[in-house]
């Protein structure tokens, strides 16, 4: 009892430090505890971020199953903008983590500023599609006319208002690859309890706000991520992290602008690749209706909000191993990869045995109808089974990504996702008549196919000799 009071004081000694962001640190000491500095504020970073879905659904699930089904068709089209916005954050993460490493930080304001305007050009563009042809994306999609009717609303105003989702990314990106978890955290907290109080606000109405139904998710959304970004810009500009950027910074520098387009290309590439993949698979969900497309919707959002958590650690890993490639210690990232690899695989374990025992009670929280809740949990329990896979996989993948060698990853989500993924789960799920249940061995099957090929491209170490 004596020996384990004093630990778990440290542990929230240290857990208080992580918070606060306080230790900055990451290419000396315990690669321990820079793991658990860096992944703790990540984690909660992107448990907040899976927060957004998880409300979303929980509010607009009590409009109708058409409403759901409209948040599911959607989010696979603006997983798109997110492949964009997570192939950028991707470069930005390890131009800045490498600059930082390098103690460059005037080279790491250079590169945010150039980030920034990337991500401004591209959000532009999207919006403008998002605005003019929301009933034509659900209909591409294989949204019924009722559907449409009913949800094209929160399709154009979620792509219309894409710039939040887009500069939300990449700057808590850059961020990230400065060691400054926390801000990255904080803002997502901000964005989310906004999120949270608007949502029913918008959805069922409130006062003078009328009540938009399933429009209203993507409003409260939208006004949620906006006012985050407005914070992120106010901490860049005033210097509250390591990264400071003045009016004077605000021109257009061309080499580091194609540094930062050569490295995010592949980042982009691999994301296009995985997330094109998903719209395909939601496209063969949508041939078994909408109540087999609303249990597949909430098991994913389901699992996104434990995917988060996973996807945060494999972050840190990111982080550490830019920043000790650019302090010349290459043996010292490839150590924080196991590490962070370990203590995923432990958590990711422990939720798949929650999702097999409990996967109709979990999915019930969400919808009372009987169809819903009998897909969701099938969907649940298999993907679940391969998530200590997963766990290593988020992990070394993200870790090329962070070393800037986006092209490796890319490389193998081609492989795994389109030769194998998407000929697989249209031969089970129609051709041999297994029905959703073959979409779900479809993915379950690509994303350990993936692990196994990312482990071992990995510890051939080819990575350590990337230059960003």
């Amino acid at each position: 009892m004596s020996k384990s009071l004093p630990t778990i004081q440290s542990f929230f000694k240290n857990l208080k430090i992580a918070v606060s962001g306080k230790e900055q640190e990451f290419t000396k000491g315990s690669i321990r505890r820079a793991v658990f500095m860096l992944s703790i504020p990540m984690i909660l970073e992107m448990l907040m971020e899976s927060i957004f879905a998880v409300v979303d659904i929980f509010y607009v699930s009590r409009v109708s199953v058409n409403a759901v089904a409209t948040i599911g068709l959607t989010e696979s089209v603006v997983t798109l903008v997110y492949a964009v916005a997570i192939g950028l954050s991707m470069a930005a993460t390890a131009i800045v983590a490498r600059r930082i490493g390098e103690n460059d930080r005037e080279g790491a304001s250079k590169a945010t500023v150039q980030v920034i305007f990337l991500g401004v050009a591209v959000a532009a563009i999207i919006s403008v599609i998002g605005i003019l042809f929301p009933k034509d994306i659900l209909a591409l999609m294989g949204g019924e006319p009722d559907l449409i009717a009913e949800g094209y609303g929160y399709t154009q105003v979620l792509l219309g208002g894409n710039v939040t989702i887009m500069l939300l990314f990449l700057i808590n990106a850059v961020f990230r690859g400065a060691g400054d978890a926390s801000i990255a955290m904080w803002t997502l907290i901000l964005s989310n309890g906004l999120n949270i109080i608007l949502d029913p606000m918008f959805i069922f109405g409130f006062g003078p706000i009328p009540a938009f139904g399933v429009e209203g998710a993507a409003i409260a959304t939208t006004i949620g991520r906006g006012s985050a970004v407005l914070f992120q810009l106010a901490v860049l500009f005033y210097g509250w992290s390591k990264i400071k950027i003045g009016f004077k910074d605000l021109v257009l520098r061309v080499g580091v602008m194609l540094n930062l387009v050569k490295v995010s290309l592949g980042g982009i590439g691999q994301f296009l690749i995985g997330t094109s993949s998903w719209v395909f698979l939601m496209r063969i969900m949508s041939e078994f209706g909408s109540e087999v497309l609303a249990g597949y919707t909430i098991a994913i959002r389901v699992m996104m909000f434990t995917f988060m958590p996973a996807w945060g650690m494999s972050n840190a890993a990111a982080t550490l191993v830019g920043q000790n490639l650019g302090a010349k210690q290459p043996d010292r990232a490839e150590q924080s990869v196991w590490q962070t690899g370990k203590y995923c695989a432990v958590f990711m374990g422990l939720v798949s045995l929650a999702y097999l025992f409990f996967a109709p009670e979990i999915i019930s929280w969400f919808t009372n109808e009987a169809n819903v809740i009998e897909n969701g949990s099938l969907c649940l329990r298999v993907i679940a089974a391969g998530y200590i896979f997963y766990a290593y996989g988020m992990v070394v993948i993200n870790s090329f990504n962070g070393a800037g060698d986006t092209e490796t990853p890319t490389i193998i989500n081609f492989i795994c996702f389109w030769l194998f993924q998407l000929p697989f789960a249209y031969l089970m799920a129609i051709t041999f008549d297994f029905g959703p249940t073959g979409v779900f061995l479809a993915i379950v099957l690509a994303e350990v196919l993936i692990s196994v090929i990312a482990i071992i491209w990995f510890r051939k170490g080819k990575w350590k000799l990337k230059q960003v």
